[in-house]
């Protein structure tokens, strides 16, 4: 049973010549819990999503979904905004490194200062600390992700199994990976929650030895690992202040050492 979409969001549909903002998806189950943001950023600009989805016979491999966004941004003319939550956000990251002519901006949302954090890697540690199967395991995990239960929990369990089938994952039940620490070249924001049971505030606290001036770090009192889901319209507005301040900054180029934020 897939969570059902409830929001209309018909300018996620443009080609990507006609957007200014691409949110990357990898979850097909968890998306639910991108839309209202992707719906109130669309108030500010035009907003796209693109979106993959692995098949069970395919390699487990992120770089798969880079390469793959890679060729679908190759022939676009402008830079453009980038945004993802968890491990689409570290798609967005790698492919922002690999090509920052074609970014004009990153955010990531509940995304670590090492990348390879995120929930996967806490379900694999319980699978192995915790002698139970695999729905009590997430059973446990849909608690400590969504603190406030925006669905039944029964629900939530089958729409997190479904994510570890579906996303190009980092872990697997015999190893742990790790992602490059370090930033990027273009204007970053990262934004998290302060009881986030994954990607912790002292993990997100970490980015700041990356940002550069005019980077920004958002922190949500609650909301858990998917605070966008909760607080999409304060959020929104921050992003689109920093989609502005940066418009600003690079035609008032000396300003650069004035604005940086946290």
């Amino acid at each position: 049973m897939r969570l059902q979409p409830q929001l209309s969001l018909p300018t996620l549909e443009k080609p990507v010549d006609k957007t200014d903002a691409l949110w990357i998806s990898i979850s097909p189950s968890l998306g639910i819990f991108d839309q209202p943001l992707q719906l109130a950023l669309s108030r500010y600009t035009s907003v796209s999503k693109w979106q993959y989805s692995q098949t069970l016979d395919e390699s487990c491999e992120i770089q798969t979904a880079v390469e793959l966004l890679e060729g679908y941004l190759s022939n676009r003319s402008q830079p453009i905004h980038l945004l993802g939550h968890g491990t689409a956000g570290v798609v967005a990251l790698l492919y922002a490194r690999a090509n920052p002519e074609k970014v004009k901006s990153l955010t990531l949302l509940a995304v670590a200062e090492q990348p390879a954090v995120n929930w996967h890697a806490q379900y694999y540690v319980h699978r192995h600390l915790l002698a139970c199967s695999q729905e009590r395991v997430l059973a446990k995990m849909a608690g400590s992700l969504f603190r406030k239960r925006p669905y039944a929990p029964k629900r939530l369990i089958e729409a997190l199994r479904q994510d570890l089938e579906q996303v190009p994952l980092l872990h697997s039940a015999c190893h742990l990976e790790s992602v490059l620490q370090g930033g990027v070249t273009v204007p970053l924001m990262v934004c998290g929650a302060e009881d986030d049971s994954v990607v912790h505030p002292e993990a997100l606290e970490e980015w700041t030895r990356w940002l550069k001036p005019g980077d920004r770090k958002q922190l949500c009192k609650d909301g858990s690992h998917f605070f966008h889901y909760f607080h999409s319209s304060a959020l929104a507005r921050k992003i689109s202040k920093f989609w502005a301040s940066n418009q600003f900054l690079a035609s008032n180029e000396p300003a650069l050492g004035e604005l940086r934020q946290d």
